[in-house]
């Protein structure tokens, strides 16, 4: 049955990269793809009762990567609404291809560092949507985007789940982690964006400044300053809420959605029925990509049974028993953390490597925290903020395939050769 299942998701798989060859959306594959592993898995089992109770330890989990996307798109959603992003798109003068690339994709590494790289990507797609008008250079800024966000999110204990998770655990510190892992993220970023400047030339045509319609309300640039920078300044605070109340960041999240949604309704309290509904929050819940927190849910339910079968797990032994060597085994769970969701994969592998065999703040868990931050930039489907950036831009999986993947991959094994430079040289 475990070889059914397994059959059932790579199918599935195979069937969300196809998603504009069958014309099929991908939020439907994933979600017969999750129901139908559950399925087969509690069928299978002897105890449905443990089954049961595995799912919802899971959907747990899941639950949390939900709301936290739901109130993030949700706030970005009222700021676009109101126009805030013409707060940074009036700042930015140049038009030149790659200058603007160079200072989008390091705002987004760093904003990645501070925010997470999931919100840090929402935010940055969203904003690219209103500069650059040509739909291939602006996916390719996507594309690059994502590879930054997941750059800047690995040498962060905040910017990206996975180096929480072990930062979490005991096994890295906050100094430590950010000391040994920046310059191999700096290097896995610049080296797919030196590649992309040398074929990257001329002007770019920027988005037509906003123009009136007599159907759409005008917010005043008192609104728009106050919507855009309550919203950016929740999402920062974030992180801090986590760090003081302990509590999991999608609450954090839920309650600055409820402090701007109370903000916006003060604000226009004095409008027009139908302007106040333009303005509203349950009016930006109405505009955000459900289809993309449904395949969110799907996937990750499915990646979730194979976890409970033990699947990813006997894999990391498969993997250690094989191979031995250390750097090269965490380097493969760096490219599989692409096909398949990061967390489970370090999961399994805290499960298997002890801190008494490898202590707190080892390279080993350096390394780890790099690999699984960064290589899930192969693939689109292979991170959160690339999830998040598919759903938002329509990116298919086959382009992003063709044009980014190798450039991710470039990138992840020269930081790979940063970091292991790092350790020849003594600078651990």
């Amino acid at each position: 049955m475990v070889t059914l299942i397994i059959a059932v998701f790579v199918i599935g798989y195979l069937a969300i990269t196809l998603e504009h060859s069958l014309h099929i959306n991908k939020a439907a594959t994933a979600l017969i793809t999750g129901v139908l592993c559950w399925t087969l898995y509690i069928v299978s089992a002897d105890n449905a009762h443990t089954v049961n109770e595995s799912l919802v330890e899971h959907l747990g989990s899941i639950s949390e990567i939900l709301f936290f996307l739901l109130g993030a798109m949700t706030i970005v959603e009222l700021i676009d609404t109101h126009d805030g992003f013409e707060v940074i798109t009036n700042l930015i003068r140049t038009t030149n291809k790659v200058k603007l690339m160079w200072i989008l994709c390091g705002i987004t590494f760093f904003l990645s560092a501070i925010l997470d790289n999931l919100t840090t990507a929402i935010v940055m797609v969203s904003l690219i949507r209103k500069i650059i008008k040509d739909k291939e250079l602006r996916l390719l800024f996507c594309g690059l985007i994502v590879i930054s966000a997941n750059s800047g999110g690995a040498w962060s204990p905040i910017g990206d789940v996975t180096t929480t998770m072990l930062w979490i655990g005991g096994q890295v510190t906050t100094l430590q982690i950010m000391k040994q892992v920046i310059l191999p993220s700096i290097v896995s970023m610049v080296v797919p964006l030196a590649v992309v400047s040398m074929r990257l030339k001329g002007e770019l045509e920027l988005m037509e400044a906003h123009k009136a319609d007599a159907e759409k309300p005008m917010a005043s640039m008192r609104e728009r300053n106050i919507v855009f920078f309550s919203g950016v300044g929740i999402l920062l605070c974030v992180p801090m809420f986590k760090t003081i109340t302990h509590l999991p960041p999608y609450m954090g999240m839920m309650l600055g959605l409820g402090i701007i949604w109370v903000v916006t309704e003060l604000m226009h309290k004095k409008k027009t029925d139908e302007e106040k509904g333009f303005y509203s929050v349950m009016n930006a819940i109405r505009k955000v990509d459900t289809p993309s927190i449904l395949f969110f849910l799907g996937i990750l339910m499915s990646v979730a049974a194979l976890e409970s079968l033990g699947v990813l797990h006997h894999a990391a032994e498969a993997l250690d028993e094989h191979l031995g060597n250390k750097t090269l085994i965490v380097s493969i769970i760096g490219i599989l953390s692409s096909i398949v969701d990061n967390v489970p994969l370090v999961a399994a592998s805290m499960g298997m490597y002890s801190l008494e065999q490898f202590p707190t703040d080892d390279s080993f868990w350096h390394f780890m925290a790099y690999c699984a931050g960064t290589g899930g930039s192969i693939l689109i489907i292979g991170s959160a903020a690339g999830v998040a950036a598919m759903g938002i831009e329509k990116i298919e999986f086959f382009w992003y395939f063709k044009k980014i993947a190798w450039l991710a991959f470039l990138g992840y094994i020269a930081g790979i050769g940063m970091f292991l430079l790092q350790q020849a040289l003594g600078m651990s």
